[in-house]
């Protein structure tokens, strides 16, 4: 009973900044609240589905991140980290602009990005009823019952309801239909895309990645981490890809951007895309993630990270190749060991089932079984499933992510293969070019033999030393025959080899007149096969608990919305955008801490250590803070202002989201979350989670003072 109590405060401590509410419906579920917090703005300013609002400044960037429209002229902010892979496309050894940065002094400098986009959301309709009534009319065609999350049939009939001659005629719109509360509810995306973006400018790595990865997920924070890009468009201001003759957006809406700081308590809101939050987990789904999914990505990660920063730091060349791919891995490393922090802190296994045994309760008096036969599958399926689980996130974390080599292409090998066996010299020749191609493509400037040589060994070693023996794909079975299960040995035979080795092997390959031999011996290709045959297994063996699962879930939270109200809940997060709301405000971790709300270039001269490649501080910053040359963008006081914390809720998809003000003006970017807030995407933390922003004034200090890119400044609506 004490238990139960103690969850009804917690939930209702959150009421306040708890949430990724969905913009067409603030007005009946949030917008009281937050006009009590200080919104200054009508509800139609957020979200207006009939005219302009701040929604049309807001952009998907890329896949994965959000961004902001700055100016009348498509000028688009977003975190460093989410243009990282582009500016390091752009880096060489002797133009290395992660090292010293990239500011195009003319529109002519700023460069193209291929494959990078922008996604305006023009539209969301409810379409509930109209899926509901799609599923009823192609029941007959789901013979699994798999359509009502499936996103293959939902696009199908988004594109329908659209009216495939209307996409054709459109240029750059996608509609897309997805399903909230597992299928209880269903939203129809209206997007324009845009392919023509070109990267305008980015801090050196010192400043935008400053702290890196001792202060990934920390709080304070010293990090400029921001860069900027522009969105281009035909003459007309349509989608288009890359041409000279395009010029830069005339966008429908951009955001005014205001100098004048944050208090504490100031009210805030973020609006962005974030990407996945696990909100509605039952108890046993808890452990599982704890148990296994994280404890074995801590675990695999600690090591791959290990062995791969040791080369890093051997050779420059090889720390641009592997910054990104170190970068991606450290993340979601470091959640892992947040979120297993916070299920235990605050025991969420207990709070998840309190929120089941208020179901059920319910659910009893209202003589409705389905809701805990629901949940009695769900617990079984999770015990049934765990050893394949395990199995499944041992492979993928130790060999298909920790492996480069496992991702060597196999399917021009087999063609050329085949060829050579009926004696067919066009597609022999044909495939040999391919095989070629593929091997350029997985030999990339990215790449590097010695450093996948020796991570390789690292994680193939933990892997066979935590999978039984007889669990482990076929190919290990020439691990334990051919090299009495010496790892080292055994890649080592693999890099000797295979041809996708080296350009040597690859040149001694085309010209040996044995080559179907040396393809069926081929040790690299072989190991391909064999782990994504054993990846194939796994998922099927895992594939046939997903269907019973969701159908569960789905019952399950229809119990909830039902005893609760529609209103009350948001959905999970699903890469749909969202606004999260709350107030500037510090917090006290633990006994006899407590931290401020706002950090300043005071920190950043502090944690400077020239021989660390996280803390090295650019000369031009030392001077500017020296001589205390902040321009406009000074405190009261006279610091210069870096970043600052917030009460909003928010995951991955929200870095780069805008961070607005009560009069819906930009006053920061949105680029990480606090090591104890990261439990947040399973239950927000009102007294730890922390969204951490980059303060406006230093994006700006730095176009200007630092960067003296003033052309961006002019263009900028600034207040």
């Amino acid at each position: 009973m004490l238990l139960f109590t103690l969850f009804l405060a917690f939930v209702a401590s959150l009421s306040a900044d708890e949430g990724m509410w969905m913009l067409q419906l603030l007005k009946h579920q949030k917008y009281a609240d937050m006009k009590a917090l200080g919104l200054k703005l009508q509800d139609y300013d957020i979200y207006n589905p009939d005219g302009s609002s701040l929604k049309d400044a807001v952009v998907q960037f890329g896949r994965g991140c959000t961004g902001e429209v700055v100016s009348s002229q498509g000028l688009v902010l977003t975190n460093h980290h989410c243009g990282y892979s582009y500016i390091q496309n752009h880096s060489t050894l002797e133009n290395n602009y992660l090292e010293n940065g990239f500011w195009a002094a003319t529109p002519t400098e700023e460069l193209p990005n291929p494959g990078l986009t922008v996604t305006f959301i023009e539209k969301i309709d409810d379409v509930t009823d109209y899926v509901k009534q799609c599923l009823t009319r192609d029941k007959a065609q789901d013979k699994d019952g798999v359509f009502f999350l499936s996103p293959t049939y939902l696009n199908r009939i988004a594109r329908e309801r659209f009216g495939e001659d209307s996409l054709k005629r459109t240029k750059g719109v996608e509609v897309e239909i997805k399903a909230f509360f597992n299928g209880n509810q269903y939203y129809l995306f209206t997007k324009k895309i845009y392919s023509d973006i070109r990267l305008v400018g980015a801090p050196p790595s010192s400043i935008g990645k400053f702290g890196a990865d001792t202060d990934n997920w920390m709080w304070p924070r010293h990090t400029g981490d921001f860069s900027v890009f522009r969105i281009y468009a035909d003459k007309n201001g349509e989608p288009a890809d890359y041409s000279p003759d395009n010029r830069p957006l005339k966008p429908r809406r951009w955001l005014k951007i205001s100098t004048k700081g944050v208090r504490e308590n100031d009210f805030t809101m973020i609006m962005g895309f974030p990407g996945t939050t696990n909100k509605y987990y039952t108890s046993w789904e808890v452990a599982e993630r704890r148990d296994i999914d994280n404890a074995v990505r801590i675990n695999m990660r600690n090591i791959r990270q290990k062995a791969m920063l040791k080369e890093m730091l051997k050779d420059p060349a090889v720390k641009i190749q592997y910054a990104a791919k170190y970068s991606t891995s450290t993340n979601a490393y470091k959640n892992a060991i947040g979120t297993n922090w916070a299920i235990d802190l605050r025991d969420f296994e207990a709070l998840k089932k309190e929120q089941q045994d208020k179901l059920l309760k319910w659910a009893q008096k209202k003589k409705m079984p389905q809701y805990a036969q629901a949940l009695d599958q769900m617990d079984n399926i999770v015990k049934q499933r765990g050893d394949y689980r395990f199995r499944s996130w041992m492979l993928n974390e130790g060999i298909l992510r920790g492996v480069e080599f496992a991702s060597a292409p196999t399917a021009a090998a087999d063609s050329l293969l085949k060829a050579l066996d009926e004696g067919n010299e066009v597609a022999v020749a044909k495939y040999i070019a391919a095989l070629q191609i593929d091997y350029r493509k997985f030999a990339d400037k990215n790449y590097n033999p010695a450093v996948d040589k020796a991570v390789s060994t690292a994680m193939l070693s933990e892997y066979v030393r935590l999978v039984p023996r007889d669990q482990q794909p076929l190919i290990f079975r020439e691990l334990y025959r051919r090299f009495n299960g010496n790892v080292t040995s055994a890649i080592e035979y693999v890099f000797d080899r295979s041809i996708f080795a080296s350009e040597q092997n690859m040149q001694r390959f085309l010209a040996s007149g044995d080559k179907a031999r040396l393809l069926r011996e081929d040790p690299m290709f072989l190991f391909a096969k064999s782990v994504r045959e054993e990846d194939r297994r796994l998922r099927k063996e895992l594939s046939r608990f997903d269907n019973p699962f969701d159908m569960a879930r789905r019952t399950y939270l229809e119990g909830l919305l039902k005893m609760d109200g529609a209103n009350v809940h948001f959905p999970d997060a699903n890469a749909t955008i969202r606004l999260s709301y709350g107030q500037v405000k510090g917090y006290a971790p633990r006994n006899a801490v407590s931290y401020d709300y706002q950090s300043t270039m005071d920190g950043v001269v502090q944690k400077e250590d020239p021989n660390n490649w996280e803390f090295v501080v650019p000369d031009k910053l030392k001077e500017l803070y020296q001589t205390a040359d902040f321009g406009n963008y000074k405190t009261p006081d006279g610091k210069m202002p870096v970043a600052f914390i917030a009460t909003t809720h928010t995951t991955g998809g929200n870095s780069g989201s805008p961070v607005m003000n009560g009069n819906g003006e930009l006053i920061g970017l949105n680029f990480d979350r606090n090591w104890e807030g990261v439990g947040g995407d399973i239950q927000y933390l009102p007294d730890y989670q922390r969204s951490i922003i980059v303060d406006i004034r230093y994006v700006l200090f730095i176009i200007d003072k630092y960067a003296d890119t003033k052309r961006l400044i002019e263009e900028m609506d600034i207040m």
